[in-house]
Protein backbone atom coordinates (compact mmCIF):
# COMPACT_ATOMS: atom_id res chain seq x y z
CA UNK A 1 0.00 0.00 0.00
CA UNK A 2 1.14 3.55 -0.72
CA UNK A 3 2.76 4.99 2.44
CA UNK A 4 0.69 8.19 2.27
CA UNK A 5 -2.58 6.25 2.05
CA UNK A 6 -1.51 3.99 4.90
CA UNK A 7 -0.76 7.03 7.07
CA UNK A 8 -4.20 8.49 6.32
CA UNK A 9 -5.95 5.23 7.17
CA UNK A 10 -3.93 4.75 10.36
CA UNK A 11 -4.77 8.25 11.59
CA UNK A 12 -8.45 7.83 10.81
CA UNK A 13 -8.53 4.50 12.66
CA UNK A 14 -6.95 6.18 15.69
CA UNK A 15 -9.40 9.09 15.56
CA UNK A 16 -6.56 11.51 14.83
CA UNK A 17 -6.67 14.54 12.59
CA UNK A 18 -5.25 13.56 9.21
CA UNK A 19 -3.98 16.95 8.06
CA UNK A 20 -3.01 19.37 10.80
CA UNK A 21 -2.88 23.09 10.26
CA UNK A 22 0.44 24.80 10.94
CA UNK A 23 2.54 27.72 9.75
CA UNK A 24 4.88 25.20 8.13
CA UNK A 25 2.40 24.18 5.42
CA UNK A 26 4.00 24.74 2.04
CA UNK A 27 1.03 26.55 0.48
CA UNK A 28 1.44 29.46 2.90
CA UNK A 29 3.46 32.44 1.74
CA UNK A 30 6.20 34.08 3.79
CA UNK A 31 3.85 36.94 4.64
CA UNK A 32 1.07 34.62 5.76
CA UNK A 33 3.47 32.70 7.98
CA UNK A 34 4.78 35.90 9.53
CA UNK A 35 1.26 37.10 10.34
CA UNK A 36 0.13 33.70 11.63
CA UNK A 37 3.13 33.63 13.95
CA UNK A 38 1.66 36.63 15.79
CA UNK A 39 -1.54 34.70 16.55
CA UNK A 40 -0.07 31.27 17.11
CA UNK A 41 3.17 31.92 18.98
CA UNK A 42 3.92 35.56 19.79
CA UNK A 43 0.53 36.07 21.49
CA UNK A 44 -2.04 33.78 23.06
CA UNK A 45 -1.27 30.29 24.41
CA UNK A 46 1.94 30.26 22.36
CA UNK A 47 1.83 26.59 21.35
CA UNK A 48 0.34 26.98 17.89
CA UNK A 49 -3.21 27.41 19.15
CA UNK A 50 -5.27 30.55 18.63
CA UNK A 51 -7.48 32.25 21.21
CA UNK A 52 -9.38 35.14 19.58
CA UNK A 53 -11.77 37.67 21.09
CA UNK A 54 -14.37 38.72 18.48
CA UNK A 55 -16.26 42.00 18.84
CA UNK A 56 -18.11 42.14 15.52
CA UNK A 57 -21.50 41.62 17.16
CA UNK A 58 -22.26 45.35 17.40
CA UNK A 59 -22.87 45.47 13.66
CA UNK A 60 -24.36 42.00 13.40
CA UNK A 61 -26.75 42.18 16.38
CA UNK A 62 -26.92 45.86 17.34
CA UNK A 63 -26.40 47.37 20.80
CA UNK A 64 -28.54 44.76 22.58
CA UNK A 65 -25.65 42.35 23.11
CA UNK A 66 -23.99 44.91 25.38
CA UNK A 67 -27.00 45.54 27.64
CA UNK A 68 -25.95 42.80 30.06
CA UNK A 69 -22.54 44.47 30.58
CA UNK A 70 -22.61 48.13 29.43
CA UNK A 71 -18.82 48.79 29.77
CA UNK A 72 -18.26 46.23 27.01
CA UNK A 73 -19.90 48.61 24.52
CA UNK A 74 -16.53 50.41 24.45
CA UNK A 75 -13.79 48.59 22.54
CA UNK A 76 -11.28 49.62 25.20
CA UNK A 77 -12.93 47.02 27.48
CA UNK A 78 -12.13 44.19 25.08
CA UNK A 79 -8.68 45.48 24.18
CA UNK A 80 -7.70 45.72 27.84
CA UNK A 81 -9.06 42.20 28.41
CA UNK A 82 -7.21 40.86 25.36
CA UNK A 83 -3.93 42.38 26.51
CA UNK A 84 -4.19 41.39 30.18
CA UNK A 85 -5.42 37.85 29.50
CA UNK A 86 -2.96 37.40 26.60
CA UNK A 87 -5.39 36.65 23.78
CA UNK A 88 -4.02 35.86 20.34
CA UNK A 89 -5.93 38.88 19.04
CA UNK A 90 -9.26 40.61 18.56
CA UNK A 91 -11.64 40.68 15.57
CA UNK A 92 -13.68 43.78 14.77
CA UNK A 93 -14.96 46.00 11.97
CA UNK A 94 -13.12 48.93 10.47
CA UNK A 95 -14.81 51.73 12.39
CA UNK A 96 -13.76 50.41 15.77
CA UNK A 97 -10.32 49.36 14.51
CA UNK A 98 -9.58 52.78 13.02
CA UNK A 99 -10.72 54.60 16.16
CA UNK A 100 -9.06 52.41 18.80
CA UNK A 101 -6.22 50.21 17.53
CA UNK A 102 -3.50 52.85 17.14
CA UNK A 103 -2.55 52.83 20.83
CA UNK A 104 -2.70 49.01 20.95
CA UNK A 105 -0.60 48.30 17.85
CA UNK A 106 1.91 45.55 18.59
CA UNK A 107 0.20 44.75 21.89
CA UNK A 108 -3.00 43.13 20.58
CA UNK A 109 -3.05 41.58 17.07
CA UNK A 110 -5.99 42.54 14.88
CA UNK A 111 -8.30 40.55 12.62
CA UNK A 112 -10.13 43.13 10.52
CA UNK A 113 -13.61 41.90 9.61
CA UNK A 114 -14.25 42.93 5.98
CA UNK A 115 -17.96 42.31 5.62
CA UNK A 116 -21.09 42.39 7.73
CA UNK A 117 -24.80 43.11 7.88
CA UNK A 118 -27.40 44.24 10.38
CA UNK A 119 -30.02 42.05 12.07
CA UNK A 120 -32.86 44.25 10.80
CA UNK A 121 -33.28 42.55 7.44
CA UNK A 122 -35.09 39.18 7.24
CA UNK A 123 -33.08 35.95 7.11
CA UNK A 124 -34.51 34.62 3.84
CA UNK A 125 -31.56 35.76 1.70
CA UNK A 126 -28.62 36.40 4.04
CA UNK A 127 -25.64 38.18 2.48
CA UNK A 128 -22.91 40.34 4.02
CA UNK A 129 -21.59 43.13 1.77
CA UNK A 130 -18.04 44.41 2.05
CA UNK A 131 -17.45 47.33 4.40
CA UNK A 132 -13.64 47.38 4.14
CA UNK A 133 -10.85 46.03 1.93
CA UNK A 134 -7.61 44.13 2.43
CA UNK A 135 -5.51 47.22 1.73
CA UNK A 136 -7.22 49.05 4.60
CA UNK A 137 -6.54 46.06 6.85
CA UNK A 138 -2.84 46.20 5.99
CA UNK A 139 -2.77 49.95 6.66
CA UNK A 140 -4.26 49.31 10.10
CA UNK A 141 -1.58 46.70 10.86
CA UNK A 142 -3.98 43.76 10.84
CA UNK A 143 -2.48 40.28 10.95
CA UNK A 144 -5.50 38.68 9.26
CA UNK A 145 -8.78 39.59 7.60
CA UNK A 146 -12.13 38.01 8.35
CA UNK A 147 -15.00 37.25 5.98
CA UNK A 148 -18.47 35.85 6.72
CA UNK A 149 -19.75 33.47 4.05
CA UNK A 150 -23.32 32.24 4.40
CA UNK A 151 -23.16 28.66 3.15
CA UNK A 152 -26.45 27.62 1.54
CA UNK A 153 -27.95 31.11 1.28
CA UNK A 154 -29.95 31.92 -1.86
CA UNK A 155 -27.27 34.61 -2.32
CA UNK A 156 -24.49 32.01 -2.17
CA UNK A 157 -23.21 32.64 -5.73
CA UNK A 158 -22.70 36.36 -5.03
CA UNK A 159 -21.15 35.52 -1.66
CA UNK A 160 -18.61 33.11 -3.16
CA UNK A 161 -17.72 35.61 -5.89
CA UNK A 162 -17.17 38.34 -3.30
CA UNK A 163 -15.08 36.02 -1.13
CA UNK A 164 -12.97 35.07 -4.15
CA UNK A 165 -12.10 38.73 -4.69
CA UNK A 166 -11.11 39.12 -1.03
CA UNK A 167 -9.06 35.91 -1.05
CA UNK A 168 -7.14 37.01 -4.14
CA UNK A 169 -6.35 40.40 -2.58
CA UNK A 170 -5.31 38.76 0.68
CA UNK A 171 -2.87 36.52 -1.22
CA UNK A 172 -1.36 39.53 -2.96
CA UNK A 173 -0.73 41.19 0.39
CA UNK A 174 0.45 38.00 2.09
CA UNK A 175 -2.21 38.15 4.80
CA UNK A 176 -4.27 35.19 6.15
CA UNK A 177 -8.02 35.10 5.64
CA UNK A 178 -10.38 33.67 8.26
CA UNK A 179 -13.77 32.57 6.97
CA UNK A 180 -16.76 32.78 9.30
CA UNK A 181 -18.32 29.69 7.62
CA UNK A 182 -21.96 29.96 8.63
CA UNK A 183 -24.81 27.90 7.12
CA UNK A 184 -27.79 30.24 6.77
CA UNK A 185 -31.04 30.65 4.88
CA UNK A 186 -34.33 28.76 4.51
CA UNK A 187 -32.82 25.77 2.68
CA UNK A 188 -30.39 25.14 5.53
CA UNK A 189 -33.41 24.51 7.77
CA UNK A 190 -35.63 22.64 5.30
CA UNK A 191 -32.92 20.50 3.67
CA UNK A 192 -29.98 20.47 6.07
CA UNK A 193 -31.39 19.92 9.55
CA UNK A 194 -30.70 23.46 10.82
CA UNK A 195 -27.73 25.82 10.83
CA UNK A 196 -25.85 23.97 13.58
CA UNK A 197 -26.57 20.41 12.48
CA UNK A 198 -23.58 18.14 11.87
CA UNK A 199 -24.38 18.02 8.15
CA UNK A 200 -24.32 21.80 7.81
CA UNK A 201 -21.30 22.47 10.03
CA UNK A 202 -19.38 19.67 8.31
CA UNK A 203 -20.32 21.12 4.92
CA UNK A 204 -19.29 24.62 6.01
CA UNK A 205 -15.85 23.38 7.03
CA UNK A 206 -15.46 21.67 3.67
CA UNK A 207 -16.54 24.84 1.83
CA UNK A 208 -13.88 26.86 3.67
CA UNK A 209 -11.32 24.22 2.69
CA UNK A 210 -12.43 24.16 -0.95
CA UNK A 211 -12.58 27.95 -1.38
CA UNK A 212 -9.11 28.60 0.02
CA UNK A 213 -9.64 30.08 3.47
CA UNK A 214 -6.55 30.00 5.68
CA UNK A 215 -8.66 29.36 8.78
CA UNK A 216 -12.39 28.83 9.27
CA UNK A 217 -14.70 29.68 12.14
CA UNK A 218 -17.47 27.13 12.70
CA UNK A 219 -19.99 26.25 15.38
CA UNK A 220 -20.06 23.12 17.51
CA UNK A 221 -22.23 20.57 15.64
CA UNK A 222 -25.63 19.73 17.13
CA UNK A 223 -28.29 17.09 16.34
CA UNK A 224 -30.56 17.93 13.37
CA UNK A 225 -33.88 19.60 14.04
CA UNK A 226 -36.50 16.97 14.74
CA UNK A 227 -33.84 14.39 15.53
CA UNK A 228 -33.12 13.22 11.98
CA UNK A 229 -32.52 14.34 8.41
CA UNK A 230 -35.11 13.99 5.66
CA UNK A 231 -34.77 10.35 4.48
CA UNK A 232 -35.38 11.57 0.91
CA UNK A 233 -33.14 14.63 1.20
CA UNK A 234 -29.55 15.25 0.11
CA UNK A 235 -28.16 14.83 3.64
CA UNK A 236 -29.85 11.55 4.54
CA UNK A 237 -26.43 9.86 4.83
CA UNK A 238 -25.85 11.85 8.02
CA UNK A 239 -28.62 9.90 9.74
CA UNK A 240 -25.99 7.20 10.28
CA UNK A 241 -24.23 9.64 12.65
CA UNK A 242 -27.22 10.65 14.76
CA UNK A 243 -26.33 10.30 18.43
CA UNK A 244 -22.62 10.84 17.79
CA UNK A 245 -20.89 12.43 20.83
CA UNK A 246 -20.04 16.12 20.46
CA UNK A 247 -16.31 15.46 20.28
CA UNK A 248 -16.70 12.93 17.48
CA UNK A 249 -19.11 15.15 15.54
CA UNK A 250 -16.71 18.09 15.75
CA UNK A 251 -13.82 15.82 14.76
CA UNK A 252 -15.67 15.03 11.52
CA UNK A 253 -15.87 18.73 10.68
CA UNK A 254 -12.20 19.21 11.56
CA UNK A 255 -11.32 16.40 9.14
CA UNK A 256 -13.40 18.10 6.44
CA UNK A 257 -11.43 21.30 6.93
CA UNK A 258 -8.25 19.50 5.84
CA UNK A 259 -5.28 21.88 5.91
CA UNK A 260 -7.53 24.79 6.82
CA UNK A 261 -7.26 25.88 10.44
CA UNK A 262 -10.38 25.48 12.58
CA UNK A 263 -11.69 27.85 15.24
CA UNK A 264 -14.89 27.07 17.16
CA UNK A 265 -17.31 29.83 18.05
CA UNK A 266 -18.52 30.35 21.60
CA UNK A 267 -22.03 31.42 20.60
CA UNK A 268 -24.49 32.71 23.18
CA UNK A 269 -23.40 33.11 26.80
CA UNK A 270 -22.84 29.88 28.75
CA UNK A 271 -22.19 29.19 32.41
CA UNK A 272 -18.56 28.96 33.54
CA UNK A 273 -18.66 25.16 33.65
CA UNK A 274 -20.41 24.88 30.28
CA UNK A 275 -17.80 27.12 28.70
CA UNK A 276 -14.90 25.12 30.13
CA UNK A 277 -16.54 21.87 29.05
CA UNK A 278 -17.02 23.25 25.54
CA UNK A 279 -13.36 24.22 25.40
CA UNK A 280 -12.31 20.70 26.41
CA UNK A 281 -14.53 19.16 23.72
CA UNK A 282 -12.99 21.46 21.11
CA UNK A 283 -9.44 20.67 22.14
CA UNK A 284 -10.08 16.92 22.26
CA UNK A 285 -11.51 17.13 18.73
CA UNK A 286 -8.25 18.63 17.49
CA UNK A 287 -9.26 22.21 16.69
CA UNK A 288 -6.66 24.94 16.23
CA UNK A 289 -8.32 27.40 18.56
CA UNK A 290 -11.42 29.04 19.93
CA UNK A 291 -13.08 32.37 19.22
CA UNK A 292 -15.25 33.24 22.21
CA UNK A 293 -16.80 36.72 22.26
CA UNK A 294 -20.05 37.19 24.14
CA UNK A 295 -19.04 34.43 26.53
CA UNK A 296 -16.21 36.69 27.64
CA UNK A 297 -17.18 40.33 27.33
CA UNK A 298 -20.75 39.83 28.55
CA UNK A 299 -19.13 39.02 31.90
CA UNK A 300 -17.91 41.69 34.33
CA UNK A 301 -14.27 42.51 33.64
CA UNK A 302 -12.75 40.57 36.55
CA UNK A 303 -14.97 37.57 35.82
CA UNK A 304 -14.06 37.71 32.13
CA UNK A 305 -10.38 37.93 33.02
CA UNK A 306 -10.61 34.92 35.34
CA UNK A 307 -12.46 32.82 32.76
CA UNK A 308 -10.08 33.88 29.98
CA UNK A 309 -7.10 32.80 32.04
CA UNK A 310 -8.66 29.42 32.81
CA UNK A 311 -9.30 28.78 29.12
CA UNK A 312 -5.83 30.07 28.26
CA UNK A 313 -4.36 27.48 30.63
CA UNK A 314 -6.49 24.69 29.13
CA UNK A 315 -5.34 25.58 25.64
CA UNK A 316 -1.71 25.75 26.67
CA UNK A 317 -1.66 22.41 28.51
CA UNK A 318 -4.09 20.19 26.58
CA UNK A 319 -2.56 17.88 23.97
CA UNK A 320 -5.68 17.31 21.81
CA UNK A 321 -5.48 15.05 18.75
Amino acid sequence: MNDTIKTIEDKLNKGERVEKFSIELDHLSTGERRHLYEFMYAHGPGNGRIMLLPIDQGLEHGPRDFFVNPPAADLEFQLALAAEANYSGVACHIGWAAKHMKNWAGKVPLVLKLNGKTAILPEETPFSPLDACVEEAVALGADAVGYTLYVGSPMEADDIAQFTQVRQEAKQFGIPIIMWAYPRGPFVDTRGGGRDSLAMVDYAARVANELGATICKINLPAPPKGGSYDPQGPFKAYNAYNGLPETEALRMAVQSAGRTGVLVSGGSKLTDQELLDKTRVCLEAGVDGIIFGRNMWQRKYEDALKMSREIHTLMRTSSGR
